[in-house]
This record gives C-alpha cells, sequence and structure tokens, in this order.
C-alpha cells in the first residue's frame, strides 16, 4: 500500500500496517486538524493529524536506515525498526480536538486506568494529558488488536512501542543489540529538540500554511545523524559538518512558532476556549472511557460550540477576537505588563493574554540552560586518522539556545477596547506609553 503525500512523496505502508491505518481510533485523526485554529487565519492549513502521522513515519524509517544500516537484514533490528515506526505513527493517536486547551477538560490520572507500568511516580490526582490517552490507546483499548499483525510478523510488542513515545521503558533488554540499550536514541526520535515529528510538522505547516519559514534541509540533517554509543547506551548525534543545518531547523521553528504557532488570532481562540470550558462546566468535558473517546474530535466540539449560549463559545464560532491593546517582546516591557494587568483587574475588565514564555523549547529554557540532560542531542567530531570520536552536547556547539530564551519571549493583551470608557481608555493609554 502506498500512501501520496504532497510533502514527502510516495510513502510506502507496510501490509502488517495497513489494519492499524484502517482501524477506526486512527481514523479519528481525519477529523483532528493538525493546527486546530490556525485555519481561521492560513485557511490552507485544514491538514490532519492523520496524514502528520504517516509522514512522522515515514521519516523514522529513513532515520534508522541511515544511523542502523547494519540492522537491516537483524530480525533484532527489524524488530526495533517497526517499534519505532509504530511509535512514530502512533504518537498523536490521543490526541484530543482542536488544540491542547481541550486537555482543560480531561478527567484526572487516576480515572483514565492506565497500566501501573506507566504510572510509576505519578500523582493519580493530577489531570489527565494527550500523551496519557495515547498510551491508554495503544495499551489498553479495541485499537489493540490492529496491532496484531505486526507482532506476529516482527515480534514488537505494543508495551514497547508506548515506552517509546512515554520515554521510560521497564525493558531495556527489548532494546539492546550487541551489549548497546538503544532505546534512548530511539525514544530521541520520537521525541526530543530534533525528533522525527518535528522534522515533518514544520515542513507539512509551512507546506499548508502558505508560507516559507518552516523549511530546512531534511535530507541533509538525515544524512548527517549518527549513533553514540555512551555508557553502553545509544544516544542521537550529529556530525560537527551538519551544525549550521541544525541551526537552519531551530531557526524554522523559531519561525514558525512567532510567525504561525503563536499568530495573536489563534492564541486568542485557544483563550476564550479555555474560558468556554471554565465557565460552562460539563456543557463539553473529555470522557475516561477510551472507547467513547473516539467520537471526540473537531466536528463533535464545533458542533456543542455552536449550540452553546456562552458567549466565549459564540466569539469561537464567529472568529470575534478583541482586538489587541498591548504586545511586547523581550524583558524590557515586562513591569509595563505587569502594570497593564493589574489595571485591568483592578477594573474588573475582561482581557486575554498570551505569553510564549518557556513555549519555544521543552527541552531547552532558562531554568535549564546550566543542565542539559544526558540524552540531549550530541554533536559527533570524528579524529582524523582513526575511528574515535569525542561527543559534546548541542548547545556547546551552538547560541540560538541562548537566543531563544527569555530575550524573545513574547507578551500580549487583548481586550474589548471599545466598551471601555473615555477615562479607562485614558488610563489605559497612559500605562502603556509608560
Amino acid at each position: 500500500m502506498e500512501v501520496r503525500d504532497p510533502v514527502h512523496g510516495s510513502i510506502h505502508i507496510l501490509d502488517c500496517e495497513i489494519p492499524v491505518l484502517e482501524h477506526r481510533f486512527f481514523q479519528r485523526l481525519r477529523t483532528v486538524k493538525q493546527l486546530g485554529f490556525s485555519e481561521y487565519i492560513f485557511p490552507g492549513a485544514t491538514h490532519t493529524r492523520y496524514l502528520h502521522s504517516i509522514g512522522v513515519m515515514n521519516i523514522a524509517s529513513k532515520v534508522f536506515d541511515k544511523i542502523f544500516p547494519h540492522l537491516a537484514l537483524n530480525s533484532e533490528g527489524q524488530k526495533l525498526k517497526e517499534t519505532l515506526r509504530l511509535a512514530c505513527l502512533l504518537h498523536d493517536i490521543g490526541h484530543a480536538p482542536l488544540s491542547h486547551t481541550t486537555e482543560s477538560v480531561m478527567p484526572t490520572l487516576g480515572e483514565l486506568g492506565l497500566d501501573k507500568r506507566y504510572l510509576e511516580g505519578e500523582n493519580l490526582e493530577r489531570q489527565a494529558t494527550h500523551e496519557d490517552y495515547t498510551i491508554k490507546t495503544i495499551t489498553d483499548s479495541s485499537f489493540c488488536e490492529s496491532l496484531k499483525d505486526a507482532q506476529s510478523k516482527f515480534g514488537v510488542s505494543k508495551y514497547q512501542i508506548a515506552e517509546l513515545i512515554s520515554g521510560n521503558t521497564s525493558e531495556p533488554n527489548y532494546f539492546t543489540i550487541d551489549g548497546v540499550n538503544l532505546f534512548p536514541i530511539l525514544h530521541q526520535c520520537v521525541s526530543s529538540e530534533m525528533d522525527c515529528d518535528r522534522m515533518d510538522y514544520l515542513l507539512r505547516d509551512s507546506y499548508f500554511c502558505g508560507v516559507s519559514y518552516g523549511h530546512f534541509d531534511l535530507d541533509w540533517i538525515i544524512d548527517n545523524l549518527e549513533l553514540c554509543e555512551i555508557e553502553s547506551s545509544g544516544y542521537l548525534g550529529i556530525s560537527e559538518r551538519a551544525v549550521a543545518t541544525f541551526d537552519d531547523f531551530l531557526l524554522s521553528r523559531f519561525h514558525m512558532f512567532l510567525q504561525v504557532y503563536f499568530h495573536y488570532k489563534s492564541v486568542c481562540l485557544e483563550q476564550m476556549l479555555l474560558k468556554y470550558f471554565s465557565e460552562t462546566g460539563d456543557e463539553y468535558s473529555i470522557p475516561a472511557d477510551i472507547e467513547e473517546y473516539i467520537n471526540h474530535d473537531d466536528h463533535m466540539l464545533m458542533k456543542v460550540l455552536r449550540a452553546s449560549e456562552n458567549i466565549w463559545a459564540r466569539r469561537v464560532i464567529r472568529n470575534a477576537i478583541p482586538i489587541k491593546i498591548f504586545e511586547c517582546f523581550g524583558e524590557e516591557h515586562i513591569p509595563t505588563l505587569n502594570n497593564l494587568e493589574s489595571y485591568l483587574k483592578a477594573q474588573s475588565i475582561p482581557y486575554l493574554k498570551g505569553s510564549s514564555k518557556n513555549r519555544l523549547s521543552k527541552y531547552y529554557t532558562s531554568t535549564t540552560r546550566d543542565h542539559i540532560s544526558s540524552n540531549s542531542l550530541k554533536v559527533t567530531r570524528k579524529i582524523y586518522g582513526g575511528t574515535k570520536k569525542t561527543y559534546t552536547n548541542i548547545n556547546e556547539a551552538t547560541d540560538l539556545y541562548e537566543k531563544f530564551s527569555d530575550s524573545h519571549e513574547v507578551n500580549r493583551i487583548h481586550c474589548d477596547w471599545s466598551e471601555l470608557n473615555q477615562g479607562q481608555q485614558s488610563e489605559v493609554l497612559g500605562i502603556i506609553s509608560q
């Protein structure tokens, strides 16, 4: 079976994977848009998490073949490759409708009822996330039936597929070949600063939004990926000659974030959706029953919003966004921002706030700049005249992480300006002009 993809061309689907794609749990992703509210600003951005997930799996195959060419005919290698392919294919299968905001109406982790192997050290009272729903779907739902052909052909385990997504394994032997534990590098291919997910969505989102910000040299990056063996574990590395291309990759994501993902209109729509959830109680909520969750897609949520009498639901449907009265970049104008917020609260003036703080990179922020984890991307340098290589963490090879921290923080305030009286408008203008 082949899928014709406008981004990657022809993508080959194995026979044992067809039941996975055809299962109703995965088919749900056809009606969950990749960029949620972004189509209100970029009308072409109607692409779905269904095709994105297939694209991520396609990139994962190319990455695996480049890093592990010696495992092509190895049964254990084929098992790990298929485990990675399925982990990348299914990484978003539990995603909620429209945006991450919908996770605010998910049940507690305890109510979801995950297998205990995924609950070690977890607070059962915390709110579940789409990652939790992904793990539940893969390991404990009717969807599991669709994995039987892949399990039979390659010996893959649904639990290890889920572990590559969650980031922790209870079975390191499953991922160990020739004495090297490959779990870290395979997990990095699923979720890291340069994972297959990001490689796909930057190119895909750029294509469907009709912008050029997300372009980078995918082939060159893949060609320069390497296995780094450190204390009998494998980590993802990139040749030092490709660091400049990695910088382009980071810049692509940075520009896409500011111009597309953090566009003020989509951020406001998410904030209004959050207000709708907080004001209407159980008018819409995500069920703890994983079999009922299959009915929750963008269409269902939009139908609920259209039927609601809540003002925020109506504004979302009408795309009625309050105007932007203040915007600042970096830390210089944070005091003004704080003063404006204090005034609006004191006057009981409803407002919406959007902040990019800690959203550019969940792997590197101002609070982690002095501590990069052991499984961060490595930069490899080959010592000529021999086979020895040296490894350094990626943050030591590029200064873009430092530049992406607080200095590029964006904050915005929106309110219904026309509803303020003349005195309030004058006070606000006085604050923001300081």
